[in-house]
C-alpha cells in the first residue's frame, strides 16, 4: 500500500482529501498531512510517502518551493500538483521539478483517485494538453503565458479565435501565431482546439451533462462539428465517451 502526504492550506480542502477520498480503492493511505510548504518538507522528510498532493499557493513556502527543495535533497516522490489557472506562472516551474500530474481546483470526485491511477500505471494526464501545463514547459515568452491565461479564461466564447486572442494582447496574429509556435511546438489554433476538448472531456465525466450542452459550454455552435472534432482528437464521440466514463 502506497503512502501519501497531502500538503494543502485549506484546512475543509485539505480534510476532504484526507477523508472523502476513496484512498483505498487505489491501494493507498495517507499517512500524513500540512498546512503550508515549511511544514509539508517536515512531514515528508519524517514519512517517506511515494506520493505528495499539494497546492501551489500557500502561505510560508509555496508549493513549487517546497517541491523545488526535495528535488534537491535527491527525493524523487511523485508529486500531484492542486492548481488554479492564475497559477500558471508557477506551473511552468512545477512541470520542469518533475509534477507528475496535476488536478485544476475545484477537483470533482474521484479525479484525485484517477490521477494516483495514472501515476501507478507510468501514464499522466490525458493526451489532449490539459490546461496548458504541458504547453508551458516550452513556454518562456509573456505573450504566450498571456495567451493560455485568455484562452483558459474564454474557451466557451464561440468568437474566441487566434485573432481575438492576439487582440487581446494587442498583437497581430501573425506574430502571436509565430511566437506561439516557436515556444511550444503547437499552432495557436490547434492548442485553442485542444483546449476546448480537454475542457468537454471532463464536462461529459458527469453523466447528468447533454452533449449539445457540453458543445456549446466549450465554445461550439454546432454540435455536428464538435462531434466530429471531439472523435478527431480522442477516437471516440462524445456520446461514446461519456459512456466509457461511468464504467
Amino acid at each position: 500500500m502506497r503512502k501519501v502526504v497531502v500538503v494543502e492550506d485549506e484546512d475543509l480542502v485539505r480534510r476532504g482529501i484526507v477523508l472523502a477520498v476513496d484512498w483505498q480503492s487505489v491501494d493507498c493511505r495517507v499517512v500524513g498531512e500540512a498546512a503550508n510548504g515549511e511544514d509539508g518538507l517536515e512531514v515528508i522528510r519524517r514519512c517517506r510517502p511515494d506520493i505528495v498532493v499539494t497546492d501551489i499557493k500557500m502561505p510560508r513556502m509555496d508549493g513549487i518551493e517546497m517541491l523545488r527543495k526535495l528535488r534537491e535533497e535527491g527525493n524523487e516522490t511523485a508529486v500531484i500538483l492542486l492548481t488554479a489557472y492564475s497559477d500558471f506562472s508557477y506551473a511552468q516551474a512545477a512541470v520542469k521539478l518533475g509534477a507528475v500530474d496535476y488536478l485544476l481546483k475545484p477537483f470533482h470526485d474521484g479525479e484525485l483517485e484517477e490521477a494516483v491511477t495514472r501515476l501507478k500505471s507510468g501514464g499522466r494526464s490525458p493526451s489532449v494538453p490539459p490546461a496548458g501545463i504541458d504547453l508551458l514547459a516550452g513556454a518562456g515568452s509573456k505573450y504566450v503565458v498571456e495567451a493560455l491565461r485568455y484562452i483558459a479564461e474564454h474557451y466557451g466564447d464561440p468568437d474566441m479565435g487566434v485573432g481575438q486572442v492576439a487582440a487581446s494582447l494587442d498583437l497581430s496574429e501573425s506574430h502571436l501565431s509565430h511566437v506561439f509556435k516557436k515556444e511550444t511546438g503547437k499552432s495557436l489554433g490547434s492548442y485553442i482546439t485542444a483546449y476546448r476538448i480537454q475542457r468537454a472531456m471532463e464536462l461529459l465525466q458527469d453523466c447528468r451533462s447533454k452533449v449539445y450542452e457540453v458543445a456549446e459550454r466549450v465554445g461550439y455552435r454546432d454540435i455536428t462539428y464538435f462531434s466530429a472534432t471531439f472523435k478527431k482528437l480522442t477516437g471516440v464521440n462524445p456520446s461514446e465517451y461519456q459512456k466509457q466514463s461511468r464504467n
